[in-house]
């Protein structure tokens, strides 16, 4: 039986994530217990690296080092010095790097760490699912300070899928459903325009919507409005009202993908942000 262990170290100058990722990928190609890795984290000088490999080899240990060094001196020296020990090395970030610097012919910033914006954009995508499920049809909005987004729109104007969307994004979406005769929360008056969409679709597509939902007789019974396209160009034209006083930006959504919503929206916050920060640099 063969015994034979590689012991793999993952040398990073940030957490070694990355390295240990691909050195535990690779190890899927051999026996369970073949491979054995363990991180060296926050290394800022080659010797570091000398200090943990010299005596794995002294104790016959066969070493091989991945390395996501993304400062080119240190990963330089690191080279270096692996290559005088006769240590297997895998460099995981200078080809990397090396392709995208000579494509957009500028050189890297050489800043560790950066994967974990990664990280950082999924726990702000979390917070904004939580923000969603926690302000979805109009639960929570009394308190609208922390919304990104606010979305306006009577039934069946895809509110909800496109909240879900926009929060998928990393933004904190509420959405408040409008409704024939009801004031919306006055929260809603409090809320930056700029961050205020109002939804609208045509009355034959909400109508289609509607019906469909309403599925048997006994429903329609009970809601007999609520498909009723008179009865919706009615609550149509009082939402439109209330979104002009709002000054929401208006988004169309019937016939169209959410993503293509959802696009329009980012669009417009983009182009505010922009436009403001142009006036305060005057």
């Amino acid at each position: 039986m063969d015994e034979r262990v590689a012991h793999v170290v993952a040398v990073s100058d940030a957490l070694g994530r990355t390295a240990a990722d691909v050195a535990l990928a690779a190890a899927g190609q051999f026996p369970d217990g073949a491979v054995r890795i363990e991180r060296l984290p926050k290394v800022d000088d080659a010797e570091l690296v000398r200090a943990h490999v010299e005596p794995l080899l002294a104790c016959g240990e066969r070493v091989a080092v991945y390395h996501t060094i993304v400062d080119a001196r240190l990963r330089g020296a690191v080279a270096e010095l692996l290559a005088a020990l006769d240590v297997p090395a895998v460099d995981l970030m200078g080809a990397a790097v090396g392709a995208l610097s000579q494509l957009l012919e500028r050189e890297p910033a050489g800043v560790p760490g950066t994967i974990h914006r990664t990280d950082e954009a999924y726990y702000r995508r979390i917070e904004a699912m939580e923000y969603f499920v926690e302000h979805d049809d109009g639960r929570g909005a009394d308190d609208l300070t922390g919304a990104d987004v606010v979305l306006l729109g009577v039934s069946r104007t895809s509110k909800t899928p496109l909240s879900m969307y926009l929060a998928f994004q990393g933004l904190k979406v509420a959405n408040v459903p409008l409704a024939r005769g009801m004031e919306p929360p006055a929260s809603v008056f409090t809320v930056d325009p700029a961050r205020l969409f109002g939804l609208v679709s045509t009355v034959g597509v909400i109508s289609d919507i509607r019906d469909q939902r309403l599925g048997d007789e006994l429903s329609r019974a009970v809601a007999a409005t609520y498909a009723d396209p008179v009865a919706i160009e009615r609550e149509m034209e009082e939402a439109r009202s209330l979104m002009r006083r709002l000054g929401c930006f208006i988004v169309r959504t019937d016939h169209k993908a959410v993503e293509e919503s959802a696009a329009e929206i980012m669009g417009r916050l983009e182009q505010v942000e922009a436009a403001r920060m142009r006036r305060g640099a005057r």
